[in-house]
């Protein structure tokens, strides 16, 4: 049984071990322990119960709200064993939900997964002529290490 639940800073390490193989995949950014521990404030961790054992965190998304009008989902990684099984899904619908609570017009996500996202209620708010443009400030972790 998988159970989702509020992430907790005590979390931190699991959701970096979570995120590793996504970075190293260049799919996520690479956060810091610091960063990590902020995005529990509004993060879930999908916990697979065991009968001889404490649960063990097998996902995690997060959502960081920016203004009322505004939000971004954030991280979001299922350890490869329990992908397509619906736990992404999940915990997508548990982000936008709090987003919603939090009284947020829209939630934005960047992902190379652009038929689950949309398979979640995402698509394009730009009319066709506007694009998102976006002006980087620092190198990525990644582009540091090159």
């Amino acid at each position: 049984m998988i159970e989702i639940r509020q992430a907790l800073p005590s979390d931190a390490a699991a959701i970096h071990a979570l995120l590793r193989p996504y970075v190293s995949q260049r799919l996520l950014l690479q956060r810091s322990e610091a960063e990590i521990i902020e995005l529990t404030r509004h993060g879930f961790v999908a916990d697979l119960m065991v009968d001889d054992g404490p649960p063990k965190p097998i996902g995690f998304s997060a959502v960081e709200i920016y203004s009322p009008k505004l939000a971004e989902l954030q991280c979001l990684a299922v350890h490869h064993e329990h992908r397509n099984t619906g736990v992404g899904r999940r915990l997508v619908e548990e982000c936008l939900q709090r987003a919603r609570e939090l009284g947020v017009m829209e939630v934005l996500a960047i992902s190379s997964s652009e038929a689950f996202l949309r398979s979640c209620g995402f698509d394009y708010s730009l009319p066709d002529q506007k694009k998102a443009l976006f002006c980087q400030l620092r190198p990525r972790l990644w582009q540091e290490e090159d």
